[in-house]
């Protein structure tokens, strides 16, 4: 989410062999995830394949990933969702997939782990101009919907995260900087791309609480806030859903929110972002941005007509 102000790794080596488990003991590991402090000392190894989905770029170090965070329901600060999520409790876990679907069910987080993981290496670009390599282990949320089977009148899918105030520091006091539950969409076609995933773990372990555990949206070629994490519930729709930020700054964050150099953001400019773990935010790591983050051969063909400056 944004703020209001401003070679190659083979899969063998990001996850290595020893760490491979079964989901039986991933689920008693999540549940560690509670026990306090930075949830990441207690993420659980997961079995994952290689994908061909990876960037040869080299990956973000795994302590940037898991310490720099924009997770509101946490505080608004970068350490703010490592710090304060340690209470917060990634199991049991049910996902709601309801809306204009053949079969509305509920998947728990066991029957979701059944779904083949693999690992896809992507680039990560937040719309406050700085960007990681992240290797985010998931399956891709067509998967998903074909188990609801989408009724042919659907053409938005909708996402909404949880609401535990009691766990998520963020979401209680007088003060909110955001309505709550978060809330985020996409259209069907973006949705059922291959490059789209429900990610359910880094690294080769499971998703941090800091970074959207159990289960996160990850859509490479968007800014990063509409990477909703915490997913409770996904539904189908005729028209677009509401999105938070979009409603919150409509100025500033669009519906698609598609990586644009071209299009700048109100208040900085998007030609150019800070790669994380690589040097000061004024130094060498200082690189273009990419149409659609690099993946326009991939995805332009989605937009084909459209004039991206009035669909940002």
């Amino acid at each position: 989410m944004p703020a209001y102000r401003p070679p190659q790794i083979p899969a063998s080596e990001i996850t290595p062999e020893r760490f491979f488990l079964d989901r039986r003991s991933f689920l008693a590991a999540a549940g560690g995830l509670a026990l306090g402090g930075t949830s990441v000392a207690h993420a659980a190894a997961l079995k994952v394949t290689s994908s061909p989905y990876k960037v040869n770029e080299t990956l973000t170090p795994e302590k940037d990933v898991t310490s720099y965070n924009n997770f509101y329901e946490f505080g608004t600060g970068k350490a703010d969702p490592a710090a304060n999520s340690g209470s917060f409790k990634p199991t049991p876990w049910t996902v709601k997939v309801d809306g204009l679907v053949g079969k509305p069910r509920e998947f728990g987080l066991d029957e979701l782990l059944a779904f083949p993981l693999e690992e896809r290496i992507y680039r990560m670009r937040c719309v406050e101009a700085w960007s990681m390599v992240i290797p985010w282990d998931g399956f891709p949320l067509s998967t998903l919907l074909d188990k609801v089977e989408p009724l042919g009148s659907a053409k938005y899918v909708a996402f909404e995260t949880v609401v535990r105030p009691e766990e998520m520091p963020g979401q209680s006091g007088y003060f909110q900087p955001l309505p709550w539950p978060y809330q985020e969409g996409l259209r069907l076609d973006e949705a059922r791309h291959p490059l789209t995933i429900l990610a359910v773990g880094l690294y080769g372990k499971t998703l941090p609480n800091q970074n959207g555990a159990p289960m996160r949206l990850v859509v490479p070629w968007k800014y990063g806030f509409k990477g909703i994490k915490s997913i409770v519930r996904i539904s189908l729709s005729e028209t677009a859903p509401p999105c938070t930020w979009n409603l919150a700054a409509p100025d500033e964050y669009g519906f698609y929110a598609n990586v644009n150099p071209a299009v700048d953001h109100p208040r900085w400019s998007q030609a150019t972002e800070n790669r994380i773990g690589e040097g000061g935010f004024f130094g060498s790591n200082r690189r273009d941005t990419l149409a659609f983050n690099g993946y326009a051969d991939e995805v332009a063909g989605l937009y084909a007509g459209m004039d991206l400056r009035v669909n940002f």
